[in-house]
């Protein structure tokens, strides 16, 4: 059985054998910006990463160093993502993962790294360097860091850390995540990081990733752009004992689902949650992509922020789907929450009650195709002003 773990944001702890830094290093201009996550002993692991073809350097050497399935530490730089920098990025990559290694008591290969923000700028070394040596002179001293303090230091316009946990048998699972914008995955999400003591097999654990990942972070999107340096690992050191399969599979899939969300609420400029689920679909890929053609559409999104139940967009967003040509006008169906809208004649009452709906937190928008048994859940945001204006000023 899983549930979740009663101890939440700052009473979150590590599990058995992890340790964690949290350092202000430079990359902004106040607050932690680096940040490192190790286990003690040997461990398995599991990642996914961006299919960009932009993706950056980090993306490009944790990649390698992932193919092992024996990652034990991972490494947050925040603020600059580190792209499209040429040689000197992969060569600052490089270097980063060394100073860290040196300073976890890893082997380099066992690393991965994350860099996440402005594209375009190359890390500011000097400072990080200096960091790193201040860090080094502490030791161990310096692993004190809780996970909500990791989760805060990897933040770039998140408005809060994004943190989860959950339990199954004797061992614990917690994830940590950061994303607002530039969010439509194609593999997993900005950065998300599971640490768990659970003793599992490495083909067990990358089998349970990719089944969590397809069923959340896949269908996760706050404006339709693929980051350059997504990605997505899990790292289990087994301090814990063997758990089963089939339990442990689940507990990561409902906690990539609690991270999912935690994303999708965050999304920049955000004031709603919004959750779209097809039903009736030729099949699941069909259903996926109806639902993310209504979550992305910003005429349904701005509807959404305005509390306006305006199920045209809705109808607009699944009919621009050209290629689907079994979608039928005459089967589709369309619900805001538990009210259906199409093809039903809503009442001047109804329409009270749907925008009172419409104001709530989390609108959801159900669609029906009347095709097979595929089905999907997707989950984004409303789109308003401060979108526009937290990417506007992005970079000045």
């Amino acid at each position: 059985m899983t549930h979740n773990d009663p101890l939440v944001g700052a009473g979150l702890a590590w599990p058995v054998g992890f340790r964690a830094y949290a350092g202000h290093g430079g990359l902004r201009e106040r607050g932690d910006d680096i940040s490192i996550v190790v286990s003690d002993q040997p461990a398995v692991s599991a990642a996914m990463f961006t299919r960009s073809l932009f993706a950056g350097p980090a993306v490009v050497l944790s990649r390698a160093h992932a193919a092992e399935r024996r990652l034990r530490a991972v490494v947050t730089l925040a603020q600059n993502a580190n792209v499209a920098t040429g040689r000197s990025g992969a060569e600052h990559a490089a270097e980063v993962v060394g100073r860290v290694a040196d300073l976890a008591g890893v082997p380099d290969g066992a690393v991965l790294i994350g860099s996440t923000g402005v594209i375009g700028r190359p890390l500011p070394m000097d400072a990080i360097r200096a960091h790193f040596d201040a860090a080094a002179r502490r030791g161990t001293a310096a692993f004190t860091a809780a996970p909500l303090d990791v989760a805060r230091a990897m933040m770039t316009t998140d408005t809060r850390p994004k943190t989860a946990v959950r339990t199954v048998g004797g061992a614990r699972i917690v994830g940590i995540a950061k994303g607002v914008g530039m969010l439509e995955p194609n593999m997993a999400t900005m950065l998300a990081y599971v640490f768990t003591d659970a003793e599992i097999g490495a083909a067990e654990l990358d089998g349970a990733l990719r089944t969590a990942v397809d069923a959340t972070f896949h269908c996760l999107s706050v404006d339709t752009d693929t980051s350059t340096s997504d990605t997505v690992a899990v790292i289990a050191n087994g301090a814990a004992g063997p758990v089963d399969p089939g339990d442990f599979g689940r507990a990561l899939a409902d906690l990539c689902l609690d991270l999912t969300r935690q994303l999708a609420s965050d999304g920049e400029g955000a004031t709603k949650l919004l959750r779209v689920t097809v039903t009736g679909a030729r099949d699941a890929a069909q259903a996926r992509r109806i639902a993310k053609s209504v979550v992305n559409s910003p005429l349904v999104k701005t509807a959404v922020h305005g509390a306006d139940p305006n199920w045209g967009r809705v109808l607009m967003a699944i009919g621009k789907n050209t290629e689907d040509r079994d979608i039928a006008p005459d089967r589709v169906t369309v619900a805001f929450g538990d009210t259906e809208v199409y093809p039903a004649e809503p009442t001047d009452d109804v329409l009270t009650r749907l925008s009172a709906a419409m104001r709530r937190s989390e609108v959801e928008i159900a669609v029906g195709l009347g095709l097979g048994g595929g089905a999907a859940t997707v989950y984004g945001c409303d789109l308003s002003a401060g979108y526009v204006r937290v990417n506007a000023d992005y970079t000045s």
